[in-house]
Parts: structure tokens; sequence; C-alpha cells
């Protein structure tokens, strides 16, 4: 079949479908154990205690449990409890997030010191921003002058190819000790998590330059200066803007366990604070929006990657 062919691109209608398909699968897959009992559904929740004491309506108890207490009821001749098959507390349904994401922005916390969830995300929103934004002041330069200078190759990456191997969270108590209780350790921790990968990605982004471009450069007379600035850094800017990319995800993966260091705060606090509550729909919800702020962030930049580097969209239709 044509849309199995190797090296091949789909059709845009067929890209189109297919990104539909990617996310219809898992929701679907959701729908699936939510809604229908014989797929899973461990747990009973309680219409009716009958006999047993501790049974309270809306309880949820798992289905050994309840078939031994009914079985004991009935073996008694007890007035028997009632309920109807249902999910963990932790795995709400579809429908629930759904509702869960509107009602989080229009809910009044609980407490007048807890933040409202746009208010959460704005805090995790500035953390990514500044930690992504430091680390690529540096890591970017580093990286380019290491891919292009067997001297800073050798001065730079042994090290960083060790310190890559720390997990940053281990610098958390060393932050806070350094640069206080609020926002700078989280971007530390930022920092630290994407700062050591950038420099190595970069790096082997830079060395992938066509020696063509290099020696015709040459032959032209350029000097080292001229190289740099004007061969290696155009020549690699289309990939090193796709790498930003990747790393900015990558920035994401370390936001839950940044913000973890000193004061509660951000999305973290929110996520903590409604698990606290059992409110796991929230939860959900939240991840959610975690997902889809960084989605929209990856295509709002792809889109600007297009208009920068017009001729690679032409080059990947053909």
């Amino acid at each position: 079949m044509q849309i199995f062919a190797v090296r091949k691109n789909l059709r845009p209608q067929q890209r189109t479908a297919m990104t539909f398909v990617s996310f219809l699968l898992p929701i679907t897959l959701w729908c699936l154990v939510s809604y229908l009992p014989f797929l899973w559904h461990p747990m009973i929740e309680i219409e009716k205690k009958g006999s047993v004491s501790y049974f309270k309506p809306g309880m949820l108890v798992e289905r050994e449990v309840f078939s031994q207490e009914f079985d004991n009821a009935l073996a008694n001749n007890l007035t028997l409890p009632a309920g109807t098959r249902s999910n963990p507390i932790y795995l709400p349904a579809p429908h629930e997030v759904a509702a869960a994401l509107y009602t989080s922005f229009t809910t009044e916390p609980k407490r007048r010191s807890e933040k409202w969830l746009h208010e959460s995300l704005w805090d995790s929103i500035q953390v990514i921003f500044w930690g992504f934004v430091l680390s690529s002041i540096v890591g970017v330069p580093l990286g380019i002058l290491a891919g292009t200078y067997d001297f800073f190759s050798r001065l730079f990456e042994p090290f960083i190819e060790f310190f890559r191997y720390l997990p940053a969270p281990a610098f958390g108590a060393l932050a806070v000790a350094i640069l206080g209780i609020y926002h700078a350790p989280k971007i530390a921790i930022i920092f630290i998590g994407t700062f050591f990968q950038q420099v190595l990605v970069i790096a082997n982004t830079t060395r992938k330059l066509d020696p063509a471009l290099l020696e015709a450069a040459q032959t032209l007379g350029a000097k080292d200066r001229s190289l740099l600035f004007k061969v290696v850094v155009p020549g690699i800017f289309p990939d090193l803007y796709r790498d930003m990319r990747i790393l900015l995800g990558w920035a994401w993966t370390y936001l839950i366990v940044s913000e973890l260091v000193g004061t509660s705060s951000g999305i973290t606090w929110f996520i903590t604070q409604q698990a606290r509550y059992k409110n796991f729909d929230n939860v959900f919800a939240a991840i959610i929006i975690i997902g889809v702020i960084g989605l929209a962030t990856d295509i709002i930049l792809s889109l600007i990657g297009k208009r920068l580097f017009p001729w690679q969209r032409a080059e990947s239709t053909v």
C-alpha cells in the first residue's frame, strides 16, 4: 500500500487524518475503560449499604470485598447491599475531566492562601521561560563552538558528558541554600536539566554541517571568524531552531521536579493540592493543560519555522 511506502510522505489529507487518529486512539481506549464495566471496573460503588455497617452510599470498595459481604448477608438472611461497578477514584471518566477543565478555571480556591489555576500556570510558565532562556544564552554559543572547533570540544565536552548523567533534582537542596526558596532554585533546576544536554545536541548538529560549504568559503578566502559567523551559524540555523523546539519540550519534563524545590507553587502545587483533596478529575485536567500548552507552543514555533525557512518545507515535499 502507498501509505506504507518507505521514506515517502503521505498526502496532506492522509497526514491530517493520521494526526486525528493519533489522538483518537488513546481517547477511545480511555472511553472504553471508563464506560464499559465488563472491561475493567475493579471497584464497586455502594448504592445501598444493606446490613453492612461500614458501607456508605457513594463509597468505593473492591469487588472481592463487596462479594464477601454480599455472600455473608445472603447466607445470614440479612439485608443485601447494592452497588454498581466502577473504576477507582484515581481514574475519572473523560466527561468528568472535561467538566474539570472548565470548573478549574471558574471555581475559587478553598483557601485564601491558595492560587487559582491560571495563576499557578503563569508561575510555571515563568519558571520554564527563564530556565530555558538562561540555559540557551550560555548553551547555544558553547554548543556551536564545541561543534566547530576541536579545541572547545575537548575543553567542554568531556566534563559535560560526565555532568549530564547527574540528576538535576539532586541539586535541589543546594539550589535552595544558594538561591533561596522562591522561583530562583526552580529556574536553576530547569537550567541544569537542559543546559548540558543542549550543549551536546547543538555541538552534534553543528558537526553535521555540509563540509562542502566550508570548503567553498575557504576557497573564496574566508577566514576563521567569517567561517563561523557567515557560514557555520547560518548553515545550521534551521536545524538549530528544530533542536531548540525539542529541547524546550525537554525543559517541560523537568517542571514538576523543579517546582517541588523551595516553596510550593505553580501547576505542581495545584496538582498536589487536588490530589490531597482526592479531586483526581482536576489532577487529570491540570496534566492535560500542561500538554495542551506544550503542544500549542510547539505548533506555533513550527509555523514560525516554516516562515523563517520556507526552503526546508519545499524540500520535505519533494
